[in-house]
């Protein structure tokens, strides 16, 4: 059973950072297409960043130049990294792992397979 926990999150102010960490247990980590997405009251969950298992980086053009999303193999762990942070980018945020038989899902979310609890981060003006 394929298990993600989120940690990181946190108030600060507008263009503070944050970085968030997603430990991954349970499955083949190396091989997993993951992703953060974030979810804003009254809002749509929205995709944040993608990392495909080859490495290759897709980001929301909204975090573009301040997030970077990261995995360390050794350790099961997904991060992002989150600088010069805005107000609107205050939301519930997730990670996510695809199924690692399939492509990566990239910004589908209901294609994600596995999914953790969330961190709250919230930035203010």
């Amino acid at each position: 059973q394929v298990q993600l926990a989120e940690s990181g999150g946190g108030s600060v102010h507008a263009g503070g950072s944050l970085k968030l960490s997603c430990v991954v247990s349970g499955g083949t980590y190396s091989s997993y297409c993951m992703g953060w997405f974030r979810q804003a009251p009254g809002k749509e969950r929205e995709g944040v960043a993608v990392r495909e298992s080859d490495g290759t980086n897709k980001y929301a053009d909204s975090v573009k130049g301040r997030f970077t999303i990261s995995k360390d193999n050794a350790k099961n762990t997904l991060y992002l990294q989150m600088n010069s942070l805005k107000p609107e980018d205050t939301a519930m945020y997730f990670c996510a792992a695809a199924d690692p038989s399939l492509f990566c899902p990239m910004w589908a979310e209901t294609e994600y397979a596995y999914w953790g609890q969330g961190t709250q981060v919230t930035v203010s003006s």
